[in-house]
């Protein structure tokens, strides 16, 4: 009769487990501390394990949750007051914008008529063989 190994199997599948988690826990600080952003593929990516693995694991997911949702909520640097724009400044440079606007449709209005003219003197040659004029 064969003597049973399982013993040893389970041991050694548990140490795995628990390397796994230490290095997805030391990825997760490592992370934060750095203030990157924490997302599932980046500390599965990062402890070299799949990126499924840190969803199977309840207290590894919510804090990946934490992390993640402490970073999307975190302030953006403020502008400095010398740096922001003025209702002024914005009105100004929509006048501009509305200038050059207009100029572009004069611009695409006279181009039209060159191009009906160019197509019409085209035509012409086409019906009579010589150039109108």
């Amino acid at each position: 009769m064969r003597a049973d190994n399982t013993i040893h199997l389970t041991t050694a599948a548990r140490r795995c487990h628990e390397l796994t988690r230490s290095r997805t826990i030391r990825t997760l600080r490592e992370l934060d501390a750095s203030g990157g952003a924490v997302t599932f593929e980046i500390v599965a990516k990062s402890a070299g394990e799949s990126r499924s693995w840190p969803y199977t694991q309840p207290d590894i997911r919510a804090e990946i949750e934490r992390l993640r949702s402490l970073h999307d909520r975190a302030p953006t640097q403020a502008v400095p007051a010398r740096q922001r724009t003025t209702d002024p400044s914005l009105l100004q440079r929509l006048q501009v914008a509305n200038a050059r606007n207009a100029e572009l449709a004069d611009d695409d209005q006279r181009l039209r008529r060159q191009l009906a003219q160019a197509l019409g003197e085209l035509r012409a040659i086409g019906v009579t063989g010589k150039l109108p004029g």
